[in-house]
């Protein structure tokens, strides 16, 4: 028994949430309700959650292919020109 659970099946904490980071960029994480799975922006890689536990080794992450990676400012298709 767990005392003061109040998530549901594939809910992540917001407390957790604000503690946890991507295992290679160390940049923050956001969670996403559709795939049920962490997105770290940085990189454009998706860590699974598994029974409410994130799955941050970096063997379990997924490179993002599909729109989601575009609306990231640091994915491959956004060029910066500063100079």
């Amino acid at each position: 028994m767990v005392r003061g659970s109040r998530a549901h099946a594939g809910a992540i904490s917001k407390a957790l949430l604000d503690i946890l980071v991507c295992p290679v960029s160390k940049q923050p994480l956001r969670f996403c309700q559709e795939t049920q799975s962490l997105i770290s922006d940085a990189i454009g890689v998706s860590f699974p959650v598994v029974d409410e536990i994130p799955c941050l080794v970096p063997r379990d992450g997924k490179i993002i292919e599909d729109k989601e990676k575009m609306t990231s400012a640091n994915g491959p298709g956004s060029a910066h020109h500063h100079r």
